[in-house]
């Protein structure tokens, strides 16, 4: 009978505790520059505060037609307008060629709500409040530079390039509103 050799079987890899050693201060170090990293990552992320203030709900229901009221959002004032009919109805008639930034009164209000107009009390030009019930237009007007926004708040006259910015905002109820 012949011997058999080990020499023309190669030998099956051996795992080493060296190997077992490389592997482990692998994942011990991948997940130690993880735990460092993430703290710098979160960091980032918006405080309680400004996710506090991401949205707000109002009641409509204290504001009488025609009257307006500031109220404060993300830090900055907006504008609740209950408008009458006949503001509506001038907003209206205005032809969009007369415009700066044209835009139609139904594009500036929600559809069911067009008494109600929300917007960012920011003039477009260099950021004042502007004053309502105003100007030419009997809108609001920025005695800073002399911008006139109509009843729809809309630039008519001055320097100011833009509309005032609506919010993002949708009707709850009839009398609340969620803004942001």
């Amino acid at each position: 009978m012949a011997k058999q050799s080990n020499l023309s079987h190669p030998a099956a890899p051996q795992q080493t505790r060296r190997d077992f050693l490389y592997v482990a201060a692998g994942a011990v170090g991948t997940v130690g520059v993880a735990g460092a990293v993430w703290p710098l990552i979160n960091q980032m992320n918006p405080d309680a505060s400004v996710l506090a203030l991401a949205s707000i709900e109002f009641d409509l229901s204290s504001i009488e037609e025609g009257q307006s009221v500031t109220i404060k959002w993300r830090g900055l004032p907006v504008f609740v307008r209950y408008r009458t009919a006949a503001e509506i109805e001038e907003a209206r008639a205005v032809p969009l060629n007369d415009l700066k930034d044209p835009e139609t009164d139904e594009q500036r209000t929600k559809s069911g709500y067009e008494q109600w107009l929300i917007m960012i009390a920011n003039c477009t030009h260099l950021g004042c409040v502007p004053v309502g019930e105003a100007g030419e237009f009997d809108g609001w007007f920025c005695p800073c530079h002399g911008s006139h926004y109509d009843t729809a708040g809309r630039i008519r006259k001055g320097p100011a390039p833009k509309n005032l910015v609506l919010p993002p905002y949708e009707f709850v109820s009839d009398t609340l509103v969620q803004i942001g």
